[in-house]
Parts: C-alpha cells; sequence; structure tokens
C-alpha cells in the first residue's frame, strides 16, 4: 500500500476573489522512489476546473516547510502567482525537489532525468485522485526543462500530463540541454508557450523563440501568447526584470488559464 503523509493544513491568505472562495492550502509529501519523498504545496478551490502543477526556475530547491513557508523562491513569478491560478479556479501544486535533492544543486542536473520523471508521475498520480481534473504542467524559467521533458517521456497513457505550459523559456543553455533541443515531436498534449517580447536574458530571449511552438509537431493545439510592459528590475535573468512578467502578473495568469479552459 502506497504511503501518504499530509502535513497540517493552513487557510491561504489571499486577497478577496471576485468569483471563487478562498482555497485551501496545505503541504503533501508522498514516497516516489525507494527512500525518496516529494513535497509540495496544495492550493484547493472548491470545485477546480483543472489542476496546475507550477516549476519555478533556477535551482528549483523552494525547500517547503511542513507549514508551508519557502525557503527559497518566494518571488519566482509562478510562485507568486500560485493564488491567481487558484482564484480563477485552479487546483494549484507547487512543486519543491525532491528529498535527496534538498541541498546544492537541488534541481541542477537533475531535471532532465528518469528520477524526476518518476517524482512528477507520482505527483500526477496523486492529483488525480484528489480531483478528477485534468492535469497541466506549468514551468517558468529552467522550470521550462523540467516540465517539457516530462512531457516527452511520458504520454497521457503512462500517467503523463493532459496539456503544457512554457513560460520565459529556456532557448538557449551551456549547462545542459535548452527546450528547443529536445524531442518536442514526442509531445502528444495541447502546448502553450507564453513569452515577455522584452526579455532580456541571454538564455530565454525573444529573438531565439521562433519556431518553437511549431516543433510540437504531435501537439493537438499548440499556440503562443507574447507580452509587452510591466516593469523590469534587477539582473535580466530573475524573477523581477521582464524575464519573470513583473507587474503583469494577473494578466499572463488570466489569459494562461483562459487558454487553457479553452481546450
Amino acid at each position: 500500500m502506497r504511503r501518504l503523509l499530509v502535513l497540517p493544513s493552513l487557510l491561504c491568505l489571499l486577497g478577496a476573489a471576485p468569483v471563487w472562495a478562498q482555497p485551501s492550502q496545505r503541504v503533501v509529501e508522498i514516497p516516489t522512489r525507494p527512500g525518496v519523498t516529494q513535497r509540495f504545496l496544495v492550493l484547493a478551490p472548491d470545485s477546480p476546473k483543472a489542476t496546475v502543477v507550477l516549476f519555478a526556475g533556477g535551482h528549483g530547491g523552494l525547500q517547503i516547510s511542513p507549514h508551508g513557508d519557502f525557503g527559497w523562491g518566494k518571488g519566482n513569478f509562478l510562485v507568486r502567482s500560485r493564488e491567481l491560478f487558484a482564484a480563477l479556479g485552479f487546483l494549484v501544486a507547487v512543486v519543491d525537489a525532491p528529498s535527496d535533492r534538498q541541498s546544492a544543486p537541488f534541481l541542477g542536473g537533475f531535471r532532465q532525468t528518469s528520477e524526476h520523471v518518476s517524482d512528477i508521475k507520482a505527483v500526477i498520480a496523486w492529483l488525480r485522485q484528489d480531483a478528477r481534473v485534468p492535469v497541466w504542467l506549468v514551468g517558468t524559467s529552467r522550470g521550462t526543462q523540467s516540465a517539457a521533458f516530462i512531457a516527452i517521456e511520458l504520454g497521457p497513457a503512462r500517467g503523463g500530463p493532459d496539456g503544457l505550459v512554457l513560460t520565459a523559456t529556456i532557448l538557449r543553455d551551456d549547462r545542459g540541454r535548452a527546450v528547443p533541443a529536445m524531442p518536442l515531436q514526442r509531445v502528444v498534449v495541447p502546448v502553450l508557450a507564453v513569452h515577455h517580447k522584452q526579455d532580456g536574458c541571454k538564455a530565454s530571449a525573444y529573438a531565439d523563440l521562433s519556431g518553437l511552438v511549431e516543433r510540437f509537431t504531435a501537439a493537438p493545439r499548440k499556440d503562443l501568447l507574447a507580452f509587452d510592459g510591466g516593469a523590469n528590475r534587477g539582473d535580466p535573468c530573475e524573477a523581477f526584470a521582464y524575464h519573470g512578467f513583473n507587474g503583469i502578473e494577473r494578466d499572463v495568469v488570466a489569459k494562461i488559464a483562459a487558454w487553457i479552459a479553452a481546450r
């Protein structure tokens, strides 16, 4: 029998949402591989329309505490936008690095491995039991390398996701394989790419985005959403630059949500 540890739940402190009630929040930890567990934060509105699994960028070691606090990455675009997804009626899962990757380099060098796929496959299965709705993987920056690789390795018939969203996609990588270099023709679910036209990160320059969506030749539906504006602060590859959709989070999340809902 699969062991399941659900850590104490909290009330999610959200701002007022016009339609959806405030979702509950809890930290979940499940066994994935021998001696390894995977922790993730879950925000669960009433009657969710779909589930989004959020992959932060950078080294990905969020160090989520049993009480739902973040040791790192709370400013990441998807992490700080998690309540926006929940307010729009999505069950949200923010995934940490697994228990055997809780120190540097965390997910560095791990995102495109069979072990990472096994961990997230177990998360997807747990989420499908919790809410019988479609599960979408949503990655940002280096999180796109996780989300894309898992969608490649796991089709729906093998317990994979029902859809894929890539935001601020890693298009060049001098430390590993960028998303365009992956066998994207193996992805058989809908794919949405989301990018800022002024993204100043050399790993995700908008000029390098050309042709990415077309590489998903087996995707039944695919599209690109490009954004302008917002604020640009600090390192161009960090979360509060254009790379992290700083200042336009609500618009970006709303358009992602609408595209998913139109499946």
